[in-house]
C-alpha cells in the first residue's frame, strides 16, 4: 500500500484506526475452543465487525507464536482472510524485529515476501544494516520503535547525550537518512502526550503508529492535538479495548460497536484539526 492509497483510506472512512489483533486463546469467549482453530475463528469474527470502522489490523507475533505451529497457522489464516475479503485494510505485523544485516534480511523475506503484509514494527537499536533490508521492498512499509508507551521507555530513551540530544530524537535523526516517508514509519506511544510536539519538529510529515489508546490509558484529543498533520499522519491503535469488550458470544458485535464509538472521535478530531 503506498502512502497515498492509505490517506484515501483514512479521508473516506473518517478514521485512522488500527485494531489490534492480540488474541490470547486463554482470553477468547469458551465457546469457541471448539472450533478447529479458536484464535482464527475470533479473529474472522473480530475483523468481520470493525473492517468497517478501522484502517488497519495488527496482530502481534508473540500471541501467535505462544502457541507454536499452531499459532503460525492461525496467524497466516488471519492474514490471507484480510487481504483476501478486506484488500484496502493496511496489516502491521507487530514483530519488533532487527538484527545484523543477513538475519534482517531473511526475517523481511518471511513478512515481505512469504507473507503479504504492508509493514513490519522494528527495533532501531542495532544500526542502519539491521534496518536497511526491510526498505529493499517497493510498497512496503518499516515502522520504528522510537517513543513507545511502556513505562520503561523512561530508562533508555529519553536519555540525553552531551549535546542534549534524547536517544528517540536520535533515532528519528539518523533514520531519516536510510529511509522516507513513503517507506517508514515510527512507533510512538500515545501515552508520550504532548511530546508529540518535539516528535513533529523532526518528523512533520511521516506517519506514526500510535499504540496506549484504551486500555493503556493514552489520550486520543492529546495525540490529535500534538500529532496530527494536513494528512492526518496517524495510526491509532486499539486492541484489547475493543477485541476484549466482551466475553459472551456477542463478542464480535460488541467489538464492532467499541470500534464504531473509537472511529466516531476520530471523525470529530479529523474534522476539528484537518
Amino acid at each position: 500500500m503506498t502512502r497515498q492509497e492509505l490517506i484515501e483510506q483514512i479521508k473516506e472512512k473518517k478514521s485512522f484506526l488500527c485494531v489490534g489483533l492480540d488474541t490470547d486463546i486463554k482470553k477468547i469467549p469458551e465457546h469457541l475452543l471448539k472450533s478447529d482453530d479458536p484464535v482464527f475463528s475470533f479473529n474472522k469474527e473480530i475483523i468481520d465487525a470493525t473492517a468497517p470502522y478501522c484502517v488497519a489490523y495488527k496482530p502481534n507475533l508473540a500471541f501467535y507464536e505462544s502457541m507454536g505451529v499452531k499459532g503460525w497457522v492461525a496467524f497466516e489464516k488471519t492474514i490471507s482472510y484480510i487481504n483476501e475479503n478486506y484488500p484496502k485494510h493496511f496489516i502491521i505485523a507487530d514483530a519488533k524485529r532487527g538484527d545484523i544485516g543477513n538475519t534482517s534480511a531473511m526475517y523481511a523475506r518471511t513478512f515481505f515476501e512469504e507473507m503479504s503484509l504492508d509493514s513490519l514494527t522494528v527495533a532501531p537499536y542495532m544500526g542502519e544494516d539491521s534496518v536497511t533490508p526491510f526498505l529493499q521492498y517497493p510498497g512496503k512499509w518499516v515502522i520504528l520503535l522510537a517513543l513507545t508507551s511502556n513505562k520503561g521507555s523512561h530508562d533508555f530513551q529519553l536519555s540525553e547525550d552531551k549535546d542534549g540530544e534524547r536517544l528517540f530524537e536520535k533515532v528519528l535523526r539518523q533514520s531519516q537518512k536510510w529511509g522516507d516517508k513513503d517507506n517508514m514509519m515510527y512507533v510512538v506511544g500515545a501515552t508520550q502526550g504532548k511530546m508529540f510536539e518535539d516528535i513533529r519538529k523532526i518528523v512533520p510529515d511521516h506517519f506514526l503508529l500510535v499504540p496506549g489508546i484504551g486500555a493503556q490509558g493514552g489520550s486520543l484529543e492529546e495525540v490529535c492535538k500534538y500529532g496530527m498533520t494536513k494528512d492526518c499522519g496517524l495510526i491509532v491503535n486499539s486492541s484489547r479495548a475493543i477485541i476484549y469488550a466482551d466475553k459472551t458470544e456477542r463478542f464480535a458485535e460488541v467489538a464492532g460497536q467499541e470500534a464504531k464509538k473509537v472511529a466516531e472521535q476520530m471523525a470529530v478530531q479529523m474534522n476539528a484539526l484537518m
